[in-house]
């Protein structure tokens, strides 16, 4: 049906590589690149089947991305390299006539700061080139949005409060790792907190509001609020909303680590001289940590991902709490990855086919909750991330 093309060769874009390549009568072709090609190569290999092609492009530079773009003519792209190369790619995808979507919204490269104004600003442009721009299209943001749209069209008149709760109780028997990027990754847990409140923005200090939640088959864990790139499209897109918030998990032994990086020095992203060179700490401790990609074989436990959601239906209060629980064991028995890199690639997939079957398919630059939930939500169930409603019950939040 259609031609993909997948940048980005970590755990991500291993699971993208093996949906996609279990999808034939949805991807005709697929291609994988990054910038050493050598992994790509890896990941072809156990694929097997000579489903997968593979190419090496260094996603910085947009010439080296369009010559590829040119060359093997997709129809759309999957973004799954770094935040801070998003801006490069979508300028890439237009000078080719080729449609985007990508899992996390854009980062500048020397400041840690994420929200999707860069991205936006693209509309126009995608729009008067015919192209769709799929953005957030992971678990969160991604389905965490998907399950937001789902819970307005079908289970309230009005969302009021909205708590997204991301709970990771695996076990990958390392002192300290990052399940993505660590560069990525430590920079947006270390971040201020914000969350929206009656039109505003509220901030707080790292980890400074924290509460235990209760997740399903996992039972209770300290959840912190943190600030999550979804909040900013969903408080747009859904004006009703009072209160939205972001919980996540964190073990104190990863909490400890956490805060000894920080004082020392090393989450820095500002260059320092070390034996006559420059180097940006974060890089260098990227350099020391073990790779996400490698978690995967000994991970045990479980992911709970979900929304809980109060509001007003046909008058009367009502709670809602919808959610997907991953084994880590079972996405590394299928994928050989982890459930966090799992989770983020199984929805990525599913955007494309939407985009390719013409389901989600208008030019322009969206959010995932712009489009119909339905369709992803009946590919969650068959792809791999079953997802659980529960009715009237009590969300703690």
């Amino acid at each position: 049906m259609g031609k993909l093309l997948i940048i980005g060769a970590g755990g991500v874009g291993t699971v993208v590589a093996h949906k996609a390549a279990s999808l034939p009568e949805v991807f005709d072709e697929i291609m994988l690149a990054s910038r050493t090609i050598s992994k790509c190569d890896a990941i072809a290999e156990r694929i097997g089947g000579k489903r997968i092609r593979t190419a090496q492009v260094d996603a910085d530079k947009v010439p080296e991305m369009v010559k590829l773009l040119k060359s093997f003519k997709p129809d759309i792209v999957i973004n799954v390299a770094l935040p801070y190369q998003d801006l490069h790619i979508m300028d890439a995808c237009l000078e080719t006539g080729t449609s985007y979507l990508d899992t996390a919204n854009y980062e500048p490269l020397d400041e840690a700061k994420f929200e999707y104004s860069w991205q936006w600003a693209y509309f126009d442009r995608f729009k008067n080139a015919g192209l769709t721009a799929i953005l957030g299209c992971g678990f969160d943001p991604g389905v965490t949005s998907i399950f937001t749209a789902y819970a307005a069209k079908h289970h309230f008149n009005e969302i009021h409060y909205l708590d997204i709760v991301d709970c990771n109780a695996g076990d990958h028997g390392k002192p300290f790792a990052t399940n993505f990027n660590p560069e990525i990754n430590i920079r947006e847990v270390t971040q201020k907190g914000k969350y929206w409140e009656n039109g505003q923005w509220i901030y707080t200090q790292p980890h400074e509001i924290h509460k235990p939640l209760t997740y399903p088959n996992i039972g209770q864990r300290e959840s912190y609020l943190i600030y999550h790139e979804e909040l900013e499209s969903l408080v747009k897109n859904f004006p009703t909303i009072k209160q939205a918030r972001f919980w996540m998990t964190f073990s104190q032994e990863y909490l400890t680590h956490l805060r000894v990086i920080q004082n020392i020095g090393m989450a820095g992203i500002e260059p320092v001289w070390f034996e006559g060179r420059e180097i940006i700490p974060i890089r260098f401790l990227k350099a020391v940590l073990p790779d996400p990609g490698d978690l995967g074989k000994d991970y045990k436990g479980e992911t709970s991902i979900g929304c809980r959601i109060r509001g007003i239906k046909n008058g009367k209060e009502k709670t809602y709490y919808i959610y997907n629980n991953c084994s880590h064991q079972a996405a590394y028995n299928e994928t050989g990855t982890q459930a966090v890199s799992y989770t983020t690639g199984v929805p990525a997939t599913i955007g494309a086919m939407l985009y390719l079957q013409g389901i989600w398919k208008k030019p322009g630059v969206y959010n995932v909750e712009e489009f119909d939930p339905d369709p992803f939500m009946v590919q969650l169930n068959k792809l791999g991330l079953p997802w659980v409603e529960l009715h009237d019950v009590d969300i703690e939040l």
